[in-house]
């Protein structure tokens, strides 16, 4: 009987210290947040510090506009015949005039040998008829028969080696070739495409220009563009030229910009962002991360320095263009005021914060001073 009342009372007084420890470790945790015996409040949310700073800023008009070669084109035939020979790889880069298909021209070439005996015998009739015309036997008015059939069966040799020069379809200029499903044996027929030919040394890129901005903007005008395969790389061109027209149910002019292309890293058919640049200034900056929009304003937290420690304070500001991950401030703040990054959804107006990396550097140098003396 007093084993068990020994038992209990050793629990009661286990429980009775863990109860005891948590209250001290809830007091001492206060004291801590408190700052300790009288000192004032300290810490409190932890947040990034940003500085707004002077930025250049832009104006710019953006539109989309679809990728094209410098030139490009469908190779096609203009007959239908069977194609006997391929003389090109796909994405093959070839030279203008270089051979890509070869026709079937059997006809073609019965005609050049019919020509070229033609031409022989014309040959050998002219000699002869100058031989005796020479010799007074024969009349010049022969001779001068002689050279006419001649001339003129080389004019019909020139005529089927033409025709027979038709069966070869060549590239009309230099590019790279895309894509083709033809093989020799393929019945090709009037319009088919047997391939593609781009040049894409240079792009256009073709888009409509509002008219208000016609006064503003003239060709050898810069433009910056941007595609989804490349992220936020921005490709630099250049407005070559700017149609005379307006379309009158659009009220837009149509602008053709260029983009040099090495490496053929822009293809044809691509959509574009293009950009296009009025005018730069410099204006007070804040990351994007720092500004909070709410409805038809915006805001920022500044932070402010107080004699309980750093706050948050909600400021009201104007932006403007958003260019570079940065928003222009037209007003609000000024140039070196110092403002929360980022994390602007956890704090309250008001509350103390804590910018991080500066408790440490302040403790350490507390430490420090507290080892000199």
């Amino acid at each position: 009987m007093i084993r068990r009342h020994f038992f209990l009372i050793a629990a009661a007084v286990l429980l009775g210290l863990m109860v005891l420890a948590a209250v001290l470790k809830v007091a001492f945790a206060d004291d801590e947040a408190a700052g300790g015996p009288g000192g004032g409040r300290r810490g409190g949310q932890q947040v990034s510090e940003a500085t707004v700073s002077q930025r250049e800023f832009s104006d710019q008009i953006r539109v989309l506009g679809v990728a094209r070669g410098q030139r490009s084109v469908n190779i096609t035939s203009s007959t239908t015949e069977l194609i006997t020979r391929v003389l090109f790889t796909d994405g093959q880069t070839v030279s203008a005039g270089a051979p890509l298909v070869e026709l079937q021209a059997r006809e073609e070439d019965a005609d050049i040998i019919e020509a070229r005996a033609n031409v022989a015998q014309a040959q050998r009739e002219r000699d002869r008829y100058k031989a005796l015309a020479d010799r007074g036997i024969a009349p010049q008015v022969l001779l001068e028969q002689a050279e006419t059939a001649l001339a003129t069966a080389r004019a019909s040799l020139e005529a089927a080696q033409a025709r027979r020069g038709d069966r070869i379809i060549r590239a009309p200029f230099a590019g790279t070739l895309g894509l083709t499903t033809v093989t020799p044996g393929t019945l090709i027929n009037p319009g088919a495409v047997i391939a593609t030919l781009d040049d894409t040394s240079t792009i256009r890129v073709d888009f409509p220009l509002p008219e208000r901005y016609l006064n503003v903007l003239r060709a050898g005008a810069s433009i910056t563009a941007t595609a989804d395969a490349y992220g936020d790389t921005p490709f630099q061109g250049r407005i070559a030229l700017i149609d005379t027209r307006v379309n009158e149910t659009t009220r837009a002019a149509t602008a053709r910009a260029e983009f040099p292309n090495p490496g053929g890293r822009i293809r044809p058919g691509m959509l574009l962002r293009v950009a296009v640049q009025q005018g730069q200034r410099q204006a007070p900056a804040a990351p994007e991360s720092a500004v909070q929009y709410e409805g038809e304003g915006a805001f920022v937290y500044r932070i402010a320095a107080g004699a309980q420690g750093s706050t948050a304070q909600r400021v009201e500001v104007d932006t403007g263009v958003v260019e570079n991950g940065f928003v222009e401030i037209l007003s609000g703040l000024e140039i070196g005021d110092r403002i929360v990054g980022s994390g602007l959804n956890r704090i309250q107006p008001g509350a103390p914060v804590s910018v991080a990396g500066r408790g440490q550097g302040a403790r350490g140098a507390q430490a420090a001073e507290s080892a000199a003396r």
